[in-house]
């Protein structure tokens, strides 16, 4: 009896049924726009470095901001933008995403986001509205 040979899995196969991780897969001559860690926003589902979202927990069936992302328990991601704050308030992606039973009271993001969520520095958006302003002169 011959030494018992294990079959090869694909490095980057993750198994027959999810297919491949294209997180981990990068074509030749691609360019990794993303330094740091990688996060995805529940309501636009897209993916950014996580300076550019606003992390929140829920605490006792209420959600609330985790500006200085220190709170403890299971956090989700949200950009600081009140179209993705109602994307993921109509697709019901918090108690979802931070896996609590029932609904949750995102009244505090809410409030977050209306104040803060236009003046955040790492917002993608702001930016891509400045590249869009043309010199007058």
């Amino acid at each position: 009896m011959g030494p018992l040979r294990r079959a090869r899995r694909h490095p980057v196969r993750l198994n027959d049924d999810q297919g491949i991780d294209f997180s981990v897969v990068r074509r030749r001559g691609s360019v990794f726009t993303h330094d740091g860690p990688v996060r995805t926003c529940i309501g636009c589902r897209a993916r950014t470095s996580y300076a550019e979202l606003l992390r929140v927990v829920a605490v006792d069936g209420t959600v609330i901001p985790d500006t200085r992302r220190r709170l403890p328990g299971r956090g989700a991601w949200l950009h600081p933008d009140p179209q993705c704050l109602r994307n993921a308030e109509k697709r019901r992606a918090f108690p979802r995403a931070l896996r609590a039973q029932g609904a949750l009271d995102v009244e505090g993001v809410r409030e977050h986001v209306e104040r803060f969520g236009k003046t955040v520095a790492g917002s993608p958006r702001d930016r891509h509205e400045a590249r869009k302003q043309v010199d007058p002169s």
